[in-house]
């Protein structure tokens, strides 16, 4: 049976945050709530597309849809819960693409909120406490217990490869650092931020403290808090709000592994068919691509996805980054917001790059909030990658600007 061609059927028409992310305990004295961090979002999406909350026909979250809708008023024909880790938002957006396609819904809303930060300990972090699975406790069994230990079983992998050295993997970290720079709620923005806030150097990421070997602090990425909403609508409405939209040109999703000890190959993971699926629905390819957003939870994360979205060749990921493509000023501006390594990691990143993504190809990522100078790029394109799991599940966009 033949895909059906979903390209352009609907555009992302908002994107916004919660009031307060980061560490909101440090910045208010007081904790701030997965829900609050939810409905704040949705709220500011809502007043920026001037789109009433009642006219939200689908709800789309990892397991918060019911409550969502309780709370917003809302009796939704469409309801999604997709919950497999930091890539469920883009898969969360493939699924609202369809559901538009079929005219089941004209507007959905897509919506996240961890506190990451400020109930760190508590079971967040989009897993839970108790029982162990079976797949855990065989994993356990070898010492991979955790996500830097795993993630640092890829990257040694790709040692072994491909020739590949920490010190290759580091510019990772300082170039999205760099970026961070230009964004004034990055976590790691300025030492007023965070003590470990500013500028940072290969040497720094070096020598920072070990976490898994050869896991360095700055190779790993921060723990915070997010909340994030976006609205998908048809192409009429669509063209009819203030906001200007961008277009879901190519969707895919796909997944490799639950345990990481099923995992085929430590240094190739299903974004080369997740991102197959969505280059080929937007008739485009990895050279038409003017800037990425990738799912950074570790270095290693971030320059195997490039591997695996086309952008770079095997082995070669982190070259993006050590030779300056992925920095500001260069050719392929990845990670534009300060990445999950240097902005915000809430637990489940996708959303962050969703947000960071319709800003950019919205032109409006320099609005005295979201950016300073030199933080709004040119791109007309992007690819946009999450990841799930230790490696696991991926879902991609192919993201495309009102005036490509």
């Amino acid at each position: 049976m033949a895909a059906m061609n979903l390209s352009y059927a609907a555009a992302i028409v908002g994107a916004a945050e919660s009031n307060v992310i980061g560490y909101p305990e440090e910045l208010t004295g007081e904790k701030v709530t997965s829900l609050q961090h939810h409905i704040e979002a949705i709220k500011n999406v809502t007043d920026m597309t001037g789109i009433p909350i009642s006219d939200i026909q689908g709800v789309f979250s990892t397991g918060w849809t019911g409550e969502l809708a309780e709370h917003l008023g809302l009796h939704p024909r469409y309801l999604d819960t997709t919950s497999v880790g930091g890539c469920s938002f883009q898969i969360h957006v493939h699924h609202a693409l369809a559901a538009i396609h079929a005219g089941v819904i004209d507007i959905a809303l897509i919506s996240h909120g961890e506190a990451g930060w400020s109930y760190r300990g508590a079971g967040g972090g989009g897993g839970g406490r108790g029982e162990v699975s079976p797949g855990g406790e065989m994993t356990g069994a070898y010492g991979v217990f955790g996500a830097p230990s795993q993630y640092a079983h890829a990257m040694v992998r790709h040692f072994h490869d491909f020739g590949t050295t920490a010190e290759d993997f580091a510019h990772i970290s300082v170039v999205t650092r760099d970026w961070a720079q230009l964004n004034p709620r990055g976590v790691m923005f300025g030492k007023k931020q965070s003590p470990f806030g500013g500028p940072i150097t290969v040497q720094d990421v070096l020598e920072a403290r070990l976490i898994a070997w050869p896991l360095t602090l700055y190779h790993c990425c921060l723990v915070s808090d997010h909340g994030g909403a976006v609205i998908v609508a048809r192409p009429e409405i669509a063209n009819s709000l203030r906001t200007n939209p961008v277009w879901v040109a190519g969707a895919g999703e796909s997944m490799g592994h639950q345990n990481m000890l099923e995992m085929e190959d430590f240094t190739a993971t299903s974004a080369s068919r997740s991102s197959a699926t969505a280059y080929k629905m937007a008739g485009l390819g990895p050279q038409d691509m003017e800037m990425a957003m990738i799912y950074d939870s570790f270095t290693i994360t971030a320059a195997i996805t490039a591997e695996m979205l086309g952008l770079a060749p095997r082995g070669k990921g982190y070259t993006l980054w050590k030779n300056g493509d992925a920095a500001p000023g260069g050719r392929l501006p990845i990670n534009t917001n300060g990445g999950g390594l240097s902005f915000n990691h809430s637990g489940m990143y996708g959303m962050q790059l969703l947000v960071e993504a319709y800003r950019q190809l919205s032109r409006t990522a320099e609005d005295g909030v979201n950016g300073i100078e030199g933080k709004q790029t040119e791109a007309t394109t992007c690819v946009v990658n999450g990841t799930g799991g230790t490696l696991s599940t991926t879902g991609t966009l192919v993201l495309a600007s009102d005036d490509r």
